[in-house]
């Protein structure tokens, strides 16, 4: 099996399906020729035509509208906004028609496209290349959201998502793209090449795009996270000395939520974790959710790790960051109780 970096899983989930989908096309700002701005597809237009990879204007709402029309006329587009950060343009794009087209036709006409967007901090990109938006995409109904955490993971949901009938929001943690990151900036950075979860198939395979992972199995506490936050925890897991079961989300909505209702039953303690702002961020849905469904077997209250209610600074970036250091000190408040 090839071993594979994050960057390279991506790229050869889009080469499956533009060899497998001749309605596949791959499309943004500087996806072509160049390869995108993180490379994740380099080489795709000279092996499948500049008809099929391209690049688009610096225009997300052209982007984003121009994709919504190929897929209501039977294309699958796979569309990159270069950073999260820049979504907001084509939010009307995105909410408005996207997500509302199944409906608004009766069923007569779908939206099969896949917006991929970088996402995430840890990387020094500042306010403007480090949010982490995916609570405002949860929210709309007719979207799918989905964030994977290593290679294996993100070539198969990427591959599903582009299966799919649904629009589709593919969040990349780009802090994974080259390595796992346990969140100890001051460390050196562990290769895809080393870690289990960088052996790929290179051929076609899917993972459930409503399916949750067992990450760390565990006893003591249950930690819901995604993306980042996934080896983070892990090593706040393992510095704490806790017990913690790790359930790596994977796809945010529709959500897992028998798996998550089940390992919170199993451990009666819960911890939520993610990268963005606190207030209204996907955690405290989470937090709602197991609430409401595991109240009866909660030994202590639920507890939130997340960035604080501020843009992302540039200079404080590690005050920002929800570190292992923080995750170890709510494992330990969930375990007082």
């Amino acid at each position: 099996m090839a071993r594979m970096t994050m960057i390279q899983a991506l790229r050869s989930a889009m080469d499956v399906m533009l060899e497998r989908d001749p309605n596949v096309v791959v499309y943004g700002q500087d996806v072509g020729y160049f390869g995108g701005v993180f490379r994740c597809t380099e080489g795709l237009q000279a092996k499948h035509g500049r008809s099929r990879v391209f690049d688009a204007p610096i225009s997300e709402g052209g982007i984003v509208g121009t994709a919504v029309g190929m897929a209501a006329y039977g294309l699958r587009p796979v569309v990159e906004v270069q950073f999260a950060d820049y979504f907001y343009p084509a939010s009307d794009q995105i909410v408005s028609e996207a997500a509302r087209l199944r409906y608004r036709s009766a069923g007569d006409f779908t939206a099969p496209l896949t917006i991929r967007m970088p996402c995430g901090g840890g990387i020094y990109g500042g306010q403007t290349h480090s949010q982490s938006p995916e609570a405002l995409f949860t929210h709309v109904c007719g979207l799918r959201t989905v964030m994977p955490s290593n290679p294996y993971d993100a070539k198969g949901l990427l591959i599903a998502s582009i299966e799919n009938d649904d629009p589709v929001i593919f969040l990349e943690p780009k802090r994974l793209y080259n390595g796992p990151f346990d969140g100890h900036h001051d460390r050196p950075v562990v290769p895809w090449s080393q870690h289990a979860l960088g052996e790929v198939p290179e051929g076609h395979y899917t993972v459930p795009l409503d399916t949750a992972a067992v990450f760390r199995p565990g006893r003591q506490v249950t930690v819901l996270t995604y993306g980042t936050m996934v080896f983070v925890s892990e090593a706040a897991a393992q510095e704490a000395g806790i017990d913690a079961e790790i359930i790596d989300l994977r796809s945010l909505w529709p959500l897992d939520l028998p798996a998550i209702v089940a390992s919170v039953k199993k451990t009666g303690r819960c911890v939520v974790v993610h990268e963005a702002t606190r207030t209204s961020g996907f955690g405290a849905e989470l937090a709602a959710l197991v609430q409401e469904h595991c109240f009866y077997h909660l030994e202590a209250p639920i507890e939130r790790v997340t960035g604080w209610d501020t843009p992302y600074p540039h200079a404080l970036e590690w005050n920002y960051f929800p570190g292992p250091a923080r995750v170890a000190a709510a494992l330990r408040r969930a375990m007082e109780t």
